[in-house]
């Protein structure tokens, strides 16, 4: 990604980064529903606005190594909590650290509390590999924020492999608990 694209997605509104989100799933004549609600940076504020729609509420968080020349970003069930410890054992990655603030602006271009694979548009060289939690296969639809904390994008299974195909970056389904 050219900085000054980096910093072009930096400077977008939040309502702008919704909008690449939505204007790219129809792009991709990829079915989704969203609603809107106050803004969720976390979790625990998140949960008290999701629908009971049937979709698995996920979440996502993004690493890199140790070297700092990889980034990943793994998404799971929101009623699970990992160890990093734990989860450096499971990816097969060496060390693992949260990364920066930057580094989510540049490879992804969110902001932390917006995090989530739909990031991935902004990903233009596919740099960022995506780590899935199996258990999610389970469910027929997930949730995810559309690169924006106030709405929540609610996705089916079959529609979500549709997205992941089209933006290209590398993906894997693992046991993660």
């Amino acid at each position: 990604m050219s900085l000054f694209h980096s910093f072009a997605l930096l400077y977008l509104s939040s309502m702008e980064r919704q909008e690449r989100v939505f204007n790219f799933l129809k792009e991709q004549e990829i079915e989704y529903s969203f609603y809107t609600h106050p803004e969720a940076p976390t979790i625990e504020i998140a949960r008290q606005y999701w629908h009971n729609d049937g979709s698995k509420h996920c979440k996502n968080l993004f690493f890199r190594n140790h070297k700092g020349n990889r980034h990943y970003l793994v998404v799971f069930d929101s009623d699970q909590s990992l160890a990093i410890h734990d989860l450096e054992h499971r990816l097969h990655q060496g060390k693992l650290s949260f990364a920066s603030e930057q580094r989510m602006e540049r490879y992804l271009g969110l902001k932390p509390g917006s995090v989530s694979p739909f990031g991935l548009i902004n990903d233009t060289e596919n740099h960022v590999h995506l780590f899935l939690d199996k258990n999610l296969l389970n469910y027929p639809s997930l949730s995810f924020h559309p690169n924006d904390n106030r709405a929540t994008v609610v996705i089916s299974q079959q529609m979500f492999e549709k997205y992941l195909t089209a933006v290209g970056n590398s993906y894997e389904y693992i046991e993660l608990y």
